[in-house]
Order: structure tokens, then sequence, then C-alpha cells
């Protein structure tokens, strides 16, 4: 447990620039609590202590605002940075290295019985408030934008943002760093790409006109 707790620690130091001491980490960081408190409950859910798990999970929400049921499977080296809002359903799988942000859910899309929540690869990174629904795959390295919702698979090495969320590229160097700024923007570029279009047929309807009233005169 001991070796948990310090490869948590190690973690948050490397992915939040904010963390300053061992000491700040354990007393005021909800995603650090977070984290330990359900791989106790997943241990208790794992064990068939059903309702010990379940109860631990709703005093783990209560104390820091992140729900995950004991029955998500989550690998090593999970951060939630802040984390108020986050929601990890039943079915989820997280794999190792994977950092969430503020109000991202990993829910179902239903009542389907089985697996209904997503799986989740290696690295990845998924921005504040975005929303990954149903039993699909998002790939290892994939980036998800703030805002957006997932609810097709996404291949590995590849960003998404929109609502529906939508591939906009890859990345093979595999650079992990989530850059909201810098994200493209695949409906403010269709509207640009409509206006320049709009205002080049003006153009053309402008030039057709005046070529008629000069064969009028």
């Amino acid at each position: 447990m001991f070796g948990v707790i310090r490869e948590q620690i190690d973690t948050i130091f490397r992915t939040d620039p904010a963390a300053k001491s061992v000491v700040e980490i354990i007393l005021c960081y909800p995603g650090f609590h977070a984290v330990l408190l359900h791989r106790v409950a997943n241990w208790m859910w794992l064990h068939r202590l059903r309702l010990g798990a379940r109860f631990l999970s709703q005093v783990n929400r209560f104390l820091t605002g992140i729900e995950i049921h004991p029955g998500a499977r989550i690998g090593r080296r999970f951060f939630i940075d802040h984390g108020m809002g986050v929601v990890i359903g039943e079915t989820t799988e997280i794999g190792d290295d994977v950092l969430l942000y503020q109000g991202v859910t990993l829910g179902g899309t239903g009542k389907d019985s089985g697996k209904r929540h997503p799986t989740i690869g290696n690295h990845v990174v998924i921005g504040t408030g975005a929303k990954v629904l149903g039993d699909i795959l998002i790939g290892d390295h994939v980036k998800v934008g703030a805002g957006s919702v997932v609810v097709r698979p996404v291949p590995p090495y590849s960003t998404v943002v929109g609502v529906p969320g939508r591939v906009v590229g890859a990345r093979p160097d595999g650079d992990e760093t989530l850059e909201h700024g810098k994200l493209p923007d695949p409906e403010g570029q269709a509207i640009e790409d409509l206006g320049k279009r709009v205002e080049e047929l003006e153009k053309l309807v402008r030039t057709l006109a005046d070529e008629k009233q000069s064969v009028r005169r």
C-alpha cells in the first residue's frame, strides 16, 4: 500500500506543476484521496463486499466530489486534476498513466447490461468537462479536448474535439500535453470556409451582373 501511495505522489509531482510538497498533496489533493479510496473500494468489490464497497464510494464522493463506482478498473499512475464533478461508471476500464480534468464523465448511454462504459487506453488525457459515453475504446496516447462528447471509438495517437467528438489529427510523436488554446476547431474552420465560399460567389454574381449591364449598353 505504501508503494501505491508513493507512486501516486510521484505521479502528481510529475503531472501537476502546482504541487509543492508531499504534505500538500496528502492534505489538499482530492484526486489523490479519491484514487486511494477507490483502490480500497475496488478491493472490497472484487472480494464481494459489495455493500461496503458502494458505501465507501459514496463517502469518497462526499469528501472529494469525485464519483467512482467501485467496480471500475483503473490502472497505475492515474491522476484526476482538481476533480470536482468527475463520474466514472461501473464497467469503465482505464489504462496506465491516464490524466482526467474536472467535470469528466466516463459513462453509459442507456440501460444496457454488461459492458456499457468506455475502455480508456494508456497515456490518455481527457480535458475539462469532456464526456466519453458507451462501450467504446479510446486508444493509447489520445487527447480529448475540453467539452467534447465522444460516442465513437478513437484510434491511438489522435486528438478529438467537438460535439459529437471528431478526430482532428494524429500525433505520431506521442506528445501527451493537452494545450486547449492550440486545439483545432473543425466547426469554426467549416464556418470560415463557408464564409469564403459565399464571398467568392457574391463576387462572381456581381461580375456577371456588371457584364450583363455592359452588354445592354
